[in-house]
């Protein structure tokens, strides 16, 4: 096959010159030495690779590769950088997206977490008539791994 290890070789593109540009201490690039540049290398080489070969399987994967990279390194960079929970599941939401774009698969999971994502990043500035978001996300932020467990146990009962 024509295009075997096309992943590969973005892959060793993308490392050899992380690692180059580490050797030569280049000033620009002073604060890409770090590990989130690596998931940001892993999830671009998995979206180029999915757009060059028209094999959209590792859109999603590649899109949280990179959004998590990029987060993580704005988190340490820019001391506007939003460091909220409510990325994570932000970033998840835009991955459903960006595989739906490709796919048609994905719509409502992206939707949902991108829309509440919004909610509760925004929850801390919102109008006073607007409290009861407030016990909602305190509520959200305390159980939300047991609804991680149901829909987990539904996954495995669904036939």
């Amino acid at each position: 096959m024509k295009n075997k290890n096309t992943l590969t070789a973005y892959l060793l593109i993308g490392i050899g010159l992380y690692f180059l540009f580490r050797q030569l201490k280049l000033p620009i690039f002073t604060d890409f030495y770090s590990w989130p540049t690596i998931l940001i290398i892993i999830g671009l080489a998995m979206l180029i690779y999915s757009f060059k070969v028209k094999d959209y399987n590792l859109l999603f994967s590649g899109t949280l590769l990179l959004g998590f990279g990029i987060h993580f390194h704005g988190i340490r960079h820019y001391s506007f950088w939003i460091d909220h929970w409510a990325m994570y599941p932000l970033i998840i939401g835009i991955a459903f997206l960006i595989r739906y774009i490709k796919t048609k698969k994905g719509l409502l999971p992206g939707l949902i977490l991108t829309l509440l994502s919004g909610v509760f990043i925004f929850s801390v500035n919102i109008p006073p008539w607007f409290d009861w978001i407030h016990d909602v996300v305190n509520f959200a932020q305390v159980y939300w791994p047991i609804v991680l467990v149901v829909i987990g146990i539904y996954l495995l009962k669904k036939k």
